[in-house]
């Protein structure tokens, strides 16, 4: 069930036994033209670490990003993370699973350079499971990506994630939501009020597995048509509310 997000008010700072799912882009950091921008910050570290410690582990972190690079970003201070939209995953023990990349990925990665090596500005992200076409430097090829997404998902049976200013094409059978519900499954988070902070579209698969788990999403961002519960302005004001939270 969608929500209309202007009616949406700020998430309480009090919610009994939570577990707390974080999307990284957006929400933990400002979003940037470059992914390889976005870097570690002294006050996230801090403020994750003491939330983590507060809420008996139960927090992880969900992004399309991949493992290895949300490390580097979050100074390896989240244990529980997952990675290119589920497809990779390191639950609260330490234990990493990888999707293997469906045949299709690097085709369609040497489809999106080309697309890029001819329009200045426009960026391709390999992951290994998944590539993506970033165009934040380029909005005015947007409909030109979305497009050749589209094509190449179809021909080569992948799936097809747009997200801000980026279409993603990914190995098909894990999205946020999975990543999430997986998660739950699993000592810490098992019995707890699954709480997911998103705001982009990947992230509305986080936000209906945690309403179907009895919790909510939280958007971060502009108003749109959102499964998400609550609402944040930006980065800041998510910081500010991990560090008010309370778990009963």
């Amino acid at each position: 069930m969608k929500n209309d997000v202007a009616d949406l008010g700020a998430p309480p700072a009090r919610v009994r036994r939570i577990a707390l799912f974080l999307d990284l882009d957006g929400v933990l950091a400002e979003l940037e033209p470059r992914p390889e921008a976005v870097g570690p910050d002294p006050r996230r570290s801090r403020v994750l670490e003491a939330a983590a410690r507060r809420l008996e582990g139960r927090l992880a972190v969900i992004s399309g990003r991949e493992i290895s690079d949300l490390d580097r970003i979050l100074e390896t201070g989240v244990r529980a993370v997952s990675g290119v939209h589920g497809l990779e995953r390191r639950d609260a023990a330490g234990r990493l699973t990888r999707a293997e990349p469906a045949p299709g990925v690097a085709a369609a990665a040497a489809a999106f350079e080309a697309f890029a090596e001819a329009r200045e500005g426009v960026l391709v992200e390999k992951k290994g499971v998944a590539t993506g076409l970033h165009y934040r430097l380029a909005p005015g090829a947007g409909v030109e990506a979305r497009a050749l997404a589209a094509a190449l998902a179809e021909r080569h049976a992948l799936v097809h994630q747009p997200g801000h200013m980026i279409e993603e094409l990914k190995t098909p059978g894990a999205d946020k939501g999975r990543a999430l519900e997986a998660f739950m499954a699993e000592p810490p988070f098992a019995g707890a009020v699954p709480v997911m902070v998103g705001d982009d579209l990947t992230d509305e698969y986080g936000f209906e597995a945690a309403t179907r788990l009895g919790g909510f999403g939280v958007l971060v961002g502009q108003p749109r048509s959102t499964a998400a519960r609550y609402r944040l302005n930006g980065p800041t004001e998510v910081l500010d509310w991990i560090e008010r939270l309370e778990a009963e």
